[in-house]
C-alpha cells in the first residue's frame, strides 16, 4: 500500500476542500494487525505533525498516545480487531512537538480480499467538532424559528427544503413543496417573475434583495397578501453552483397600511381639489358638472348629478313613501366613451323615477343608497327604464352608490356613482368620501340654485321694462339688442329706449344703473319711466338730465349713467347731452367711424354740475352708434384699445343694422362679461323711405 498524498488534476498544490471531510481535515490512518502503521494521510500529518515517513512501519500507540494511556490504548484496539465491533470517543492524542489535543476517534476493523485484518482510525481535531456543531445547531434552529420564510432551490429551481415558516406562509407541508417549483406550488403569485430572477441570480452570482411580490396563497386565498423576496446564488468551496437560497419576509400589514395612507392621501387631495374646482361660479349647471369631474374618475367610472325639479323651481318638497321623484339631470360624466351614455338622463331633462327606484330612495330618505355587488334585479331599481337598464347590465355596472345633496337641512337631490371598469366595489370608506363631497358640493348648489332663480327673477324684470320699439320711427330705421350679463353675474341695470316725439323727431336713449340685481332693474324701471313722462314734455337733453339727476339722488344712493339725444329730420340734426356715459358713435358714408365730442358731465345721482347739449349733424344714411360699457370694457384690456375695436369693426362694408348688432355682441361682448350690454342702432332715413 502507498501513502501518496492525492493532487488536483492539472495542480502542483493540496485541493482546496470541497466537503465536510476537507472542512473537518479528518485524519485518516491504517494499522496493520499488530498495530503498525500501514497508511498515513495527509490530514493525519497535519494533525499528529509526523510526516508519513515518520510514520509508517511504527507502532501507532507509541507516537500517537501518551505513555500513560498506553494500556487503555491496547486493550480498545484488540477489543475492535477481536469483535469487529466500532468504537468512538474523544480522546487526547500526543503530537511530535510535545503539545496533547483532544481529538473525535471512531476506530474500526477492516478485511481485505485475502482475509487479512487492519484497524481504520478516523480522527477529527475535538475543538473543530464542536465548531462545527455549534454552527449547524445555530442554522438549524435559526432556519426552524426564524419567522422568516426560508427555502432552498435546486439548480431547476426546485424546491430542496423549506422551513415551518415558509409552510405557515404558504398554507402547505414541506413535502408539498419538496420537488416542486414556485408556480405549481403557488399559481395565485407572480411566479414567472421570481423564476426569473432565480435564474438570473444563478447565471451572474449577484443577490437579488427585497424584490416585492403580491397575490394568494393557499394559506388565506381569499385575501390579497404581500412579501419581499431575497435571492442568493448557493456555491460550495469548489465554487460549483448548488442552487438559490431564498427568504420570504410577509409585509402584508405594512402593504395594507400603505395602501390605506396612500388612499387616506388620495382622499385629502381629493376633497381638497374638490373645494378648489367646485363652486368657481354661481352657475348652476357648470356646478354640477364640477362636482361630476371631481368624482370621475377619482371615485367611480360614471357620474350623475341630477336636482328634484320642484328644488330647481324654488320650492321646498317632501316625497310621500308612494310619490316619484321628478328630477332633473343637470351632468353626467363617463370615464371614457361608455356604452352606458345613453341609459343616462340627458342634461336639462325632467325625468320621472318611481317610488321604487334607488335614487327616490335616497332623495325621500335623505340617506345614502349603496349596492357593493348590482345583481339584475337591482340595475331595473337603478335605471330609470327596463330599457336603460339592459345598457346598463351590457356597460358592466357592477357597484352603484347614490348619496344626497343636502344643504341646510333640505334635500336638494343626489349624486349617482357606478363602477364598471373599476373592479373593486364600493365599501364604507368611499361612501365616506362620497358623503364629504356631497356635504361640500351641496351648499356651493344651494348657492348657485338660489341665485340663479334671483337672477332670473331680475332678468325677467329687465326684460319686462325693455321697450319693444318698431324698427322704423320718425326719421330713423332703428335695432336693438339687451345682452344679460354671464351666468357667473348678477343682471345688471342696462337699458335704452326709443321714444317717439312731436315733428317726426325721435328719442334715443341708452343707460346703464350701477349695480345689480333686482334694485338695479327697478331703480332702471323707474328712470326709464320718468325719461318718458320727460321726454313728452319737449326738454332740451340737457335740461332733461337734471330731472333725471334729481330723481336719482332721491332713490337711495342710485347711481347712473346716461346718454340721451334727439333727432329732428328736418333739421337734420341731432342733440345730445351726457352724463358720464361713454360716447356715442357716429358713422359718415365715406368717412371713418368716429367717437363724438361730447362734454363728458357727471352720473346722475352725484348732482351738483349742470349738464350741457351738443348738436350734431346728421345726414340720410348717417348711423348713430349708442352702447353701455359692457361691450367694451375688460379687465384685461385697456378702454381706448377696445373702443378702438369698436370703431374698426364699425368700419365695415354696409350691412343691415340688425346684421351689425350681432356682429358687435358676437365679437365684443365675452360670455364671462361680468356686466351685461345695452346696444342701440340708429340710420337716418332719405326722404322718401
Amino acid at each position: 500500500m502507498s501513502a501518496a498524498r492525492s493532487l488536483p488534476a492539472g495542480g502542483d498544490g493540496p485541493a482546496r476542500p470541497s466537503g465536510l471531510l476537507d472542512v473537518l481535515r479528518v485524519a485518516s490512518v491504517v494499522l496493520d494487525a499488530e498495530g503498525r502503521i500501514v497508511l498515513w494521510s495527509p490530514q493525519a500529518e497535519e494533525l499528529f505533525g509526523y510526516t508519513a515517513q515518520e510514520a509508517l512501519g511504527r507502532y501507532a500507540a507509541r507516537i500517537m498516545v501518551h505513555e500513560e494511556h498506553l494500556d487503555l490504548v491496547k486493550k480498545l484496539f484488540a477489543e475492535v480487531m477481536r469483535t469487529g465491533r466500532s468504537w468512538a470517543g474523544a480522546f487526547p492524542i500526543r503530537r511530535k512537538d510535545g503539545g496533547t489535543r483532544l481529538v473525535e476517534f471512531r476506530n474500526m476493523r477492516l478485511l481485505d480480499d485475502r482475509g487479512q485484518v487492519y484497524a481504520l482510525g478516523l480522527a477529527v481535531d475535538q475543538s473543530t467538532v464542536r465548531r462545527l456543531e455549534q454552527d449547524v445547531a445555530l442554522s438549524t434552529r435559526i432556519v426552524a424559528q426564524s419567522p422568516i420564510g426560508l427555502a432552498v432551490l435546486d439548480a431547476d429551481l426546485r424546491y430542496v427544503s423549506v422551513n415551518p415558516a415558509l409552510e405557515q406562509m404558504n398554507g402547505l407541508t414541506a413535502d408539498e413543496h419538496l420537488g416542486r417549483t414556485t408556480r405549481e406550488v403557488l399559481p395565485l403569485v407572480d411566479a414567472a417573475a421570481i423564476e426569473e430572477a432565480a435564474r438570473e441570480v444563478l447565471r451572474t452570482g449577484r443577490p437579488v434583495v427585497d424584490r416585492s411580490m403580491t397575490g394568494r396563497t393557499p394559506a388565506d386565498p381569499d385575501a390579497d397578501h404581500a412579501w419581499t423576496v431575497s435571492l442568493y446564488r448557493l456555491e460550495n468551496t469548489l465554487g460549483t453552483v448548488l442552487g438559490v437560497a431564498v427568504s420570504v419576509v410577509d409585509i402584508t400589514d405594512q402593504h395594507r397600511a400603505n395602501i390605506e395612507a396612500e388612499t387616506a392621501r388620495r382622499r385629502i387631495a381629493l376633497i381638497a381639489d374638490a373645494s378648489a374646482r367646485i363652486g368657481t361660479t354661481l352657475d348652476l349647471d357648470r356646478t354640477s358638472g364640477e362636482l361630476a369631474d371631481v368624482a370621475v374618475p377619482e371615485l367611480a367610472d360614471a357620474a350623475a348629478v341630477d336636482l328634484l325639479d320642484a328644488v330647481v323651481r324654488g320650492r321646498r318638497t317632501v316625497l310621500g313613501p308612494a310619490e316619484p321623484a321628478l328630477m332633473r339631470a343637470l351632468a353626467v360624466r363617463w370615464v371614457d366613451a361608455s356604452d352606458a351614455v345613453p341609459a343616462a338622463d340627458p342634461p336639462g331633462e325632467v325625468i320621472r323615477y318611481a317610488p321604487d327606484r334607488l335614487i327616490t330612495e335616497c332623495v325621500r330618505t335623505g340617506l345614502p343608497v349603496m349596492v357593493p355587488q348590482v345583481k339584475d334585479e337591482d340595475l331595473l331599481r337603478i335605471a330609470r327604464s327596463p330599457e336603460a337598464a339592459e345598457i346598463l347590465a351590457g356597460a358592466g355596472v357592477h357597484s352603484y352608490l347614490a348619496v344626497p345633496l343636502i344643504a341646510r337641512g333640505e334635500v336638494l337631490g343626489a349624486i349617482d356613482l357606478i363602477r364598471t371598469r373599476t373592479p373593486r366595489p364600493f365599501d364604507e370608506d368611499d361612501l365616506l368620501l362620497a358623503r364629504e363631497l356631497a356635504s361640500r358640493a351641496a351648499v356651493q348648489i344651494d348657492n348657485a340654485r338660489w341665485y340663479q332663480n334671483a337672477r332670473d327673477t331680475a332678468l325677467t324684470l329687465q326684460r319686462s321694462l325693455l321697450p319693444s320699439h318698431p324698427s322704423v320711427t320718425g326719421g330713423l330705421e332703428v335695432a336693438s339688442r339687451y345682452q344679460p350679463a354671464g351666468a357667473t353675474s348678477e343682471v345688471g341695470g342696462d337699458w335704452f329706449d326709443v321714444i317717439p316725439l312731436d315733428d317726426d323727431r325721435t328719442a334715443l336713449v341708452v343707460g346703464d344703473v350701477m349695480g345689480s340685481g333686482i334694485p338695479a332693474a327697478a331703480t332702471m324701471g323707474r328712470l326709464r319711466t320718468a325719461t318718458h313722462t320727460l321726454a313728452s314734455l319737449g326738454l332740451d337733453p340737457a335740461v332733461l338730465l337734471e330731472h333725471l339727476n334729481r330723481i336719482t339722488v332721491e332713490l337711495d344712493e342710485a347711481i347712473a349713467t346716461c346718454v340721451y339725444a334727439v333727432h329732428d329730420p328736418r333739421e337734420r340734426r341731432c342733440v345730445i347731452s351726457n352724463a358720464g356715459h361713454l360716447p356715442p358713435v357716429r358713422i359718415r358714408a365715406g368717412q371713418a367711424p368716429e367717437l363724438l365730442d361730447l362734454p363728458t358731465g357727471v352720473p346722475l345721482g352725484v348732482g351738483g354740475v349742470a349738464f350741457s347739449t351738443t348738436e350734431v349733424d346728421l345726414e340720410p344714411g348717417d348711423r348713430l352708434v349708442l352702447y353701455t360699457d359692457g361691450l367694451v370694457e375688460t379687465r384685461r384690456d385697456p378702454l381706448d384699445a377696445r373702443l378702438d375695436r369698436l370703431l374698426s369693426l364699425l368700419d365695415t362694408p354696409a350691412r343691415s343694422l340688425d346684421e351689425v348688432c350681432e356682429l358687435l355682441l358676437r365679437t365684443l361682448h365675452e360670455p364671462d362679461n361680468f356686466d351685461d350690454v345695452a346696444l342701440l342702432i340708429a340710420r337716418v332715413r332719405a326722404t322718401g323711405d
